[in-house]
């Protein structure tokens, strides 16, 4: 079997170090070299390009971004963001999402030996998944997680015990991974302020969300924010599950609003796409309309069959817009799609209903 080759870009000489180190021990992972910048990588690549760049976001002499949009422009090339956790630098890491990067995997600012116990899974997993993308998707406008114990969303709510009836008031809930930061900035741009009620999870590191719905708040009619728990779903207003957290759908009274909690990885995933869509098909039923995008695994499938069976309209991207079409090809094998449509399509669909 053909190994992935990697190329490394990254300031700091104890991170490249690393970083090759966590990569070289996965048999299906070739090292081909490392870079301080850039601009001493694109020179490296043109002996020999690489399948998979990990790529810094702050480096002298040419920064990530620029670099980006140079290899999507000239010659597009799968990229994982290796970013530190901090306010600035998840800021940074969503415009080069926006620039083209596949998925993030975070760094520690200090104590590199435990990302070598903590995060080597994630790394190697996102490299495998990116070597996976389309990215001429990306270039024309999650990570995936470490191996853990497989929870249903049962770890977190029941199954739903009876249909709701249908009511004027719409939900739409969407899930996405790889890929999806861009896919939802195409759907989420192109809808009016007045718009149906949305609940999204985005496969996304804690902390990263909150910059990225700062972003599309930017650019967007309607209102984006970071779910909070006891936040109302309004028209007009799209939530996004927190890093870290699970975000849940429920009923109180006459209104809808979210509950944020903690619990275990669902689906190997927090947030998980199964958790939300679950809670949905409690609480909206055939009010809701759930839509299933690019990204790799199962997560969502099950929970998306759940909203099918509740009633709900279902989507599911095509294969030929998705990134990474792991997620809706799953949910198609489960019976939970009604309909696969482009992306180009999804804004529309979620108008008319």
């Amino acid at each position: 079997m053909k190994s992935i080759k990697v190329m490394i870009v990254d300031d700091s000489a104890v991170v490249r170090q690393v970083l090759s180190q966590v990569l070289a021990a996965d048999p299906a992972i070739e090292v081909i070299g490392t870079a301080a910048d850039p601009l001493f990588a694109l020179d490296k690549m043109q002996r020999q390009w690489p399948d998979v760049i990990v790529l810094d976001v702050e480096m002298p002499r040419m920064d990530g971004i620029t670099f980006l949009r140079k290899l999507m422009a000239e010659h597009p090339t799968p990229v994982v963001i290796c970013s530190t956790l901090t306010e600035k630098g998840a800021t940074t890491t969503m415009q080069a999402l926006s620039a083209g990067a596949v998925s993030i995997v975070t760094k520690p600012q200090a104590s590199l030996s435990k990302f070598l116990v903590n995060a080597s899974d994630d790394l190697v997993n996102a490299v495998k998944a990116a070597a996976r993308a389309n990215v001429k998707r990306l270039s024309n406008k999650a990570a995936a997680p470490a191996p853990q114990a497989k929870l249903s969303a049962d770890a977190i709510l029941p199954p739903a015990s009876s249909a709701m009836a249908r009511t004027t008031e719409r939900i739409v809930a969407i899930g996405t991974s790889t890929g999806g930061t861009q896919a939802l900035e195409y759907i989420l741009t192109r809808l009016p302020r007045v718009c149906p009620a949305i609940v999204i999870v985005q496969h996304m590191p804690e902390r990263f969300t909150a910059a990225f719905a700062e972003r599309l708040n930017a650019l967007c009619e309607l209102e984006i924010l970071e779910a909070r728990n006891g936040d109302r779903v309004v028209p007009g207003r799209a939530l996004i599950a927190p890093g870290g957290r699970h975000l849940l759908l429920k009923r109180s009274g006459a209104q809808y609003v979210v509950d944020v909690v903690d619990g275990p990885p669902v689906s190997r995933h927090k947030p998980s796409v199964d958790v939300l869509f679950r809670s949905t098909a409690r609480a909206a039923g055939a009010n809701a309309m759930g839509i299933i995008m690019t990204g790799m695994g199962d997560d969502g499938a099950r929970g998306l069959r759940e909203m099918y069976d509740a009633g709900a309209l279902t989507l599911g991207q095509d294969e030929a817009s998705c990134v990474v079409y792991g997620m809706p090809k799953e949910a198609m094998k489960l019976g939970a799609v009604s309909k696969e449509i482009p992306l180009e399509q999804i804004p529309a669909a979620i108008l008319r209903g």
